[in-house]
């Protein structure tokens, strides 16, 4: 049986922390980046969810 590969990171290097600790860029709070790379992929696609309802909130999506 094949592994799966990791969820890629969803990182795109505009890296810098809201007032609220979450990245400008990606929207993971600094401990979802900080833990990313010890996540397991259903872990990682949990906070994918989290990104994008973040993201949607701040009125960054369509």
């Amino acid at each position: 049986m094949q592994r799966e590969r990791p969820v890629a990171s969803p990182c795109v290097s505009v890296c810098a922390l809201d007032e609220e600790d979450i990245c400008t860029g990606c929207q993971r709070s600094a401990a979802e980046i900080t833990r990313w790379g010890l996540m397991d992929n259903p872990e990682r696609r949990q906070v994918l969810r989290l990104c994008h309802e973040r993201a949607k909130v701040k009125g960054l999506l369509l």
